[in-house]
């Protein structure tokens, strides 16, 4: 399977981001890709509820929705829609959309675990305050092969990639904002080890640069990381494409050697 990942610097401008995803979701068909993944927020990363919320749409409803249905059938390419805000009843959540080669939507899944912290004396966040969570876990297939749903913070919960891996993912994707400061110490730390545990690919999209007017920045540094922790492709410091092509026979050799999967006790 070839994969492509797009490492984004979005802004609060959602038409320009639009305009620069098509962008690169054209230039990413270069490489005919199977699956091509977006990062999180990808149409809009602003600052504070309202200005997500303003980004919101309703499925199948909306400029985002429809420009990832059009991508994916246009170029023939499943497209893992990375994340963006989903209006669903009275609630918000932060939602992967993902297509296959018809533009169809075969899979969505709602970001379950959210970022809420108070430092003492210092910063607080939280994120529940602008997104309601999700509960589902979720996969879908590309060709014959399972791929799990992830977002962002999730990374820091190895239970929902071992449920992920029992629910028969070969490869599980994680689309993501994460910040500068945990991404230097943290993102591929955490990434490598998710990938060890459950002896997938694991694919990281990741947003890059300064947000919001300079009040967010994120590290960047899109992964693919094979079933044995090994970094196989890597954005650099700056916007653009990532491709990686994904071995299955290796993924079931792993498996074989180290047959973790069948040692569960717990």
């Amino acid at each position: 399977m070839k994969v492509v990942q797009v490492q984004m610097n979005s802004q609060g401008d959602k038409a320009a981001n639009l305009a620069e995803a098509e962008r690169l979701l054209t230039a990413a068909a270069e490489e005919k890709p199977d699956l091509v993944v977006l990062p999180e927020y990808w149409a809009l990363l602003g600052n504070g509820a309202a200005e997500f919320h303003e980004s919101a749409e309703t499925f199948p409803d909306g400029d985002a929705y429809r420009l990832m249905a059009k991508m994916a059938k246009q170029h023939g390419y499943t497209l893992h829609g990375g994340s963006i805000v989903e209006k669903h009843g009275n609630a918000f959540h932060n939602t992967t959309v993902v297509f296959d080669p018809e533009g169809q939507e075969i899979a969505r899944y709602r970001k379950i675990h959210l970022f809420d912290v108070d430092v003492p004396g210092g910063a607080s966040h939280r994120e529940s305050e602008t997104i309601a969570r999700g509960s589902d876990i979720v996969t879908y297939k590309v060709k014959d092969k399972t791929v799990g749903c992830s977002i962002c913070y999730d990374i820091r919960f190895p239970e929902l990639f071992r449920a992920l891996r029992d629910k028969g993912a070969e490869v599980i994707v994680l689309p993501a904002a994460f910040t500068l400061m945990t991404g230097k110490d943290h993102w591929e730390v955490l990434a490598r080890a998710r990938a060890i545990e459950t002896q997938t690919y694991f694919l990281a999209a990741a947003q890059y640069g300064f947000h919001a007017d300079g009040k967010k920045a994120c590290y960047g540094h899109t992964l693919a990381i094979n079933p044995w922790g090994h970094v196989i492709a890597q954005g650099g410091d700056h916007v653009g494409c990532v491709t990686a092509k994904l071995e299955f026979p290796y993924l079931e050799t792993v498996r074989q050697n180290i047959p973790v999967a069948n040692h569960h006790v717990l």
